[in-house]
């Protein structure tokens, strides 16, 4: 008997995924403006609230306020949680509940294209986000460069190794109470990522486990491009994200190989 060899990564067809989603949110437009008021609301907290609280902070060989330190957190915390709300939340609704995928294996698309296509999707939400919240960092005086503008493609980025690693995430969970699993990950990342403080404060032993952490990798990238201090572990940071979504990927495609192929 011959078989069909699955292409790895999806192929060109993966856009359909994404236009289907298009077609879909057009009627749900509120949902996505509503995500133009997170970066205004989180950076608004910081500037009026913690900023004068806290106080300057020394980074990179230079002092900065507070505000202008965790804002570049806040971008990677921000295409964290939409990358994964999209790819786990939104992808279990239409694998487990509407079974949406299955109508979709009865067209030319395989399931390579369905995983890649869902990517497509998370990564431009992300693209509009992450520009809405650059934007709003230039305008409330948070960006510690021009080279700010260099955070957008970053978080990009961003989104594409959590979206990937979420897309894989999704295949695991077998009811809505797995969901509670997905916080324990996501709070603790947020938490404890150098968002909020320089990992030199931390613990030893913290700092070390912070530092292989993926939002903490993004946060840093983002925080270098910000103030526009560029240094060769930049690179190893955004090689890291890269190979991480891409190790995502490959899973996602096989656990919906696996799930959805009988």
């Amino acid at each position: 008997m011959l078989t069909r060899t699955l292409p790895r990564f999806g192929s060109r067809r993966s856009v359909r995924i994404f236009e289907r989603n298009l077609m879909v949110y057009r009627s749900q437009w509120l949902m996505l403006i509503s995500g133009f008021f997170e970066p205004l609301f989180y950076l608004l907290s910081i500037g009026i609230g913690l900023n004068h609280l806290v106080g300057p902070l020394p980074v990179g060989g230079r002092v900065v306020s507070y505000a202008t330190f965790v804002a570049p957190g806040m971008l990677a915390t921000s295409a964290m949680n939409g990358a994964m709300i999209d790819t786990i939340f939104n992808t279990f609704f239409r694998l487990k509940i509407s079974h949406s995928y299955d109508a979709v294996l009865a067209t030319p698309l395989d399931v390579t294209d369905v995983a890649l296509g869902e990517v497509w999707w998370a990564l431009a939400r992300a693209s509009v986000y992450a520009a809405s919240f650059i934007v709003c960092m230039v305008l409330l005086g948070d960006a510690g460069s021009v080279w700010v503008v260099l955070c957008w493609p970053a978080a990009i980025l961003t989104s594409f190794a959590f979206s990937a690693v979420g897309l894989a995430a999704c295949t695991y969970i077998r009811s809505w109470q797995d969901f509670d699993l997905v916080t324990l990950v996501q709070l603790p990342l947020f938490l404890f990522s150098a968002t909020f403080f320089p990992i030199s404060l931390y613990p030893h032993w913290l700092g070390a486990l912070v530092a292989v952490s993926p939002l903490y990798q993004s946060a840093a990238l983002l925080r270098g491009l910000s103030l526009g201090s560029f240094q060769w572990v930049m690179i190893g940071r955004a090689a890291y994200l890269v190979a991480l979504a891409f190790i995502g990927l490959r899973l996602a495609a096989s656990r919906f190989r696996r799930i959805l192929v009988p």
